[in-house]
Order: structure tokens, then C-alpha cells, then sequence
């Protein structure tokens, strides 16, 4: 480990820790691209991001208790890939985060687990004050507008840009990801609410998110859940779909789950007969 790691490492212990007591990592917490959800930070925001994710913990599914902590950051960069656009063509750019966690026999498997690249998708906990619609410009968190997430004007997708970060409260390793580029679940709050936001429209997110729906249901019940929402969820919606995936992840915190099973026939008409709470 280089010594410049260490001295930053060492201003957050309360003594001076070896080499060979730290494990050192990094992650890729959330970039500039448009995800899941039709929501992308703006470069401006992953400055905001950089500054103030600086110290702060890492823990498990978002779940805030002192036993859960396992890792804590030490530094961050915004990253610029210069061979890479956004899907608004802007040069993609990501917030990289160096952890640590201290060596001990109760973590050994967590850092294998790392290293072996199980243990890999984070999602950041954050306050976003602004949600500004990237068609007219309106900031949705004080009013809303015309545009809907997820529908395309004039060949553009409609999707919200988060700025205006006002705090950085945790990141946690998550077992599916919203974010596809950076491979990351994002929480917002405001006054400590989580907001949410239907997902995209377009046939090529839904089909994600249905995937995300699978690998949950196949967490927290196994195959045969996942093989019945899997047929249940192609006759829903974007915003249904979104719902869904929303009370798996909370059932996967919690730890069951009551599945809904598909209707003999799938009426995308109607979809009076699903109900997402």
C-alpha cells in the first residue's frame, strides 16, 4: 500500500494503523449518465458528491445502524473517460471513492468476497434539491410540469438532472443495481423522505428493470418467485414495474416477501388486476 493511502487513511483512525491492518478498495458510487429511473447527476452535482462523500461509512443495503458499518471512505475523484459519451452525448463522468475497512477474522470473507467481485454494486444515500427537467428546464421539486420521464420530445428523452446536493449521508453494498453505467442504486431524500421516480418508458429500461424484479424476487424467495413475477411483470407498465422492484427491495431488507402470481393472460390494456404496495 502506497504510504500517501495510509497518511490519508490514518487522519480517520484514532491511531496510526499498518499496512498490513488496512484493506484498501474503490468504488464507483454514481456518474453523469442517464439511469434506470430517467434521472442524471450533473457535473455539477458530482462535484458536490466529491466534497461531501469524504468520511462517510459504508454499510449494507441501507440499512442505518452502527453494527451494520463496515467501511469508510478516505478520498474521491471525479473521473472524465474521454472515450465515452452519455446518452445526451456530454463526456461521461463518474465519482470514484477509495475505502478502507480494517483486517479482522469477522470480515476476511467480505474482503474475499470483494476481491472476488461478489461484493461489488453500491448505492449512495444522498439529498438532491433540484430535479430539473432536461426538456423545458422546470424544477420539479418545487412544481411540475408537462413532460413526462421517459417520453421523447422532439427526439430527446425526457429525463430529470439532480443538482444542488445539500448532503451525503452513506453508500451501501446492494445486490441489484438502478444505475447501468456505474453499477449503482441511488436513494434521495428530502427531509429525510425517500423520493422516488417512475422509471423510463422506453422497451429497453422496462426489460431492465423486469431483470432487476427477477434477481430480487430470486433473493429473497428463490426460483419459483422468480419465475412467477417474471411472468407477472410483462404485462405491466413503467411506473408498475418501478413499484414492483421498490417493494421487492424492501421485502429483501426485511427479509420475505408475498408473491402476486401472473394472470392467465396478459391484457396490457388493462392492468386493473396488479396491485404494488
Amino acid at each position: 500500500m502506497d504510504k500517501l493511502i495510509l497518511d490519508k487513511i490514518n487522519k480517520f483512525t484514532r491511531r496510526p494503523m499498518k499496512e498490513d491492518e488496512i484493506y484498501a478498495f474503490s468504488v464507483v458510487l454514481c456518474d453523469n449518465d442517464i439511469d434506470r429511473d430517467c434521472e442524471c447527476f450533473s457535473d455539477e452535482a458530482l462535484g458536490e458528491l466529491k466534497e461531501k462523500f469524504v468520511g462517510r461509512t459504508g454499510i449494507f443495503d441501507h440499512n442505518a445502524s452502527s453494527a451494520n458499518q463496515t467501511a469508510r471512505i478516505y478520498e474521491t475523484e471525479v473521473v472524465t473517460d474521454s472515450e465515452r459519451l452519455t446518452k445526451t452525448g456530454k463526456p461521461y463522468k463518474y465519482l470514484k471513492a477509495g475505502t478502507y475497512m480494517v483486517r479482522t477474522e469477522e470480515n476476511a470473507h467480505l474482503i474475499a468476497e470483494i476481491d472476488g467481485g461478489i461484493k461489488k454494486e453500491v448505492s449512495v444515500s444522498c439529498t438532491a434539491q433540484k430535479r430539473t427537467c432536461s426538456v423545458c428546464g422546470c424544477d420539479r421539486s418545487i412544481g411540475g410540469c408537462a413532460h413526462v420521464k421517459g417520453k421523447k420530445y422532439s427526439g430527446r428523452l425526457c429525463h430529470d438532472i439532480l443538482s444542488g446536493i445539500t448532503d451525503a449521508y452513506e453508500w451501501s453494498f446492494v445486490a441489484v443495481p438502478a444505475q447501468v453505467n456505474a453499477g449503482v442504486t441511488k436513494h434521495f431524500s428530502d427531509k429525510d423522505k425517500v423520493v422516488s421516480q417512475p422509471a423510463c418508458a422506453d422497451s429497453e429500461t422496462a426489460e431492465e428493470i423486469r431483470r432487476d424484479i427477477r434477481r430480487l424476487a430470486y433473493f429473497v424467495s428463490g426460483t419459483n418467485a422468480a419465475k412467477s413475477l417474471g411472468m407477472t411483470c410483462r404485462c405491466m407498465d413503467s411506473s408498475q414495474l418501478t413499484e414492483l422492484k421498490k417493494s421487492l427491495e424492501k421485502q429483501l431488507v426485511k427479509g420475505c416477501i408475498s408473491v402476486q402470481l401472473a394472470p392467465d393472460s396478459c391484457d396490457t390494456e388493462d392492468n386493473s388486476g396488479f396491485s404494488m404496495k
